[in-house]
């Protein structure tokens, strides 16, 4: 996976040292652009979407946040009795996520580490959530990437994708053909029926199916979840 090694240091670069303050700020109640506050709120809506995926009670269960950014994920899971895993490839924002979270007796419950998702040495979980951690990867290692987090997950893996339209595309076209060195790494987006095909033929998937979808559009952030869920025959066989 040498595209998705290359991602992965590129988005290392950028979280952890070119938008720190700017994602420090977004993630918070201090003011806004208009713009971000639209980004700001959608996140919220795609939060809260994901969340509504998984159990009320998580009591006794292990859920991996991959890409957990500032925490506030991670916190909610706790909240409902999860154990957590927190990651993400940003030392800062995991610093930023302890400090904002020390208060919270739940936080108790939230392991946070920095590294990549796919480690192996993660462990087992029983949900993994991916919220737009994955909407910087081309299909192909989207779908690569689910397949390793689905070797280690005995439920659901919810996660979100950039969807294609043609706005978002010519946005990213846009930013290719004039690349700035403050600029996020791409967005890449993602056609749902290709996404769909890919997974179908993952062989390490064939215990899985694309379930719910749900979109979320508010403003500048644009953002599609899917839930990717053992299938009930598939899960009586790993028991």
């Amino acid at each position: 996976m040498t595209s998705y090694a290359t991602r992965r240091s590129q988005l290392t670069t950028y979280f952890d040292r070119t938008a720190v303050d700017a994602w420090a700020r977004l993630t918070s109640d201090a003011p806004v652009s208009k713009i971000r506050a639209t980004v700001r709120a959608g996140r919220d809506a795609m939060r809260a979407n994901l969340l509504s995926w998984l159990p009320e009670d998580l009591t006794g269960r292990r859920v991996l946040d991959a890409g957990c950014g500032t925490g506030a994920l991670s916190l909610e899971a706790a909240r409902r009795g999860a154990a957590v895993v927190a990651i993400d490839v940003s030392p800062t924002l995991v610093g930023l996520a302890r400090e904002r979270l020390a208060e919270h007796p739940e936080a108790a419950r939230i392991d946070f580490r920095v590294g990549d998702m796919l480690d192996p040495w993660l462990g087992r979980f029983d949900h993994v959530v991916a919220m737009d951690s994955l909407i910087h990867y081309a299909t192909p290692d989207i779908v690569r990437a689910l397949a390793e987090l689905a070797l280690r997950t005995d439920g659901s893996v919810v996660f979100t994708v950039a969807p294609r339209t043609p706005l978002l595309t010519l946005m990213h076209w846009t930013g290719r053909a004039f690349p700035r060195a403050d600029r996020a790494p791409a967005i890449v987006p993602v056609a749902e029926a290709t996404l769909r095909r890919r997974v179908a033929a993952e062989p390490v998937l064939s215990g899985f199916g694309l379930a719910r979808t749900h979109r979320v559009n508010s403003g500048f952030y644009l953002s599609q979840a899917f839930e990717l869920a053992r299938t009930p025959a598939a899960g009586t066989a790993a028991r």
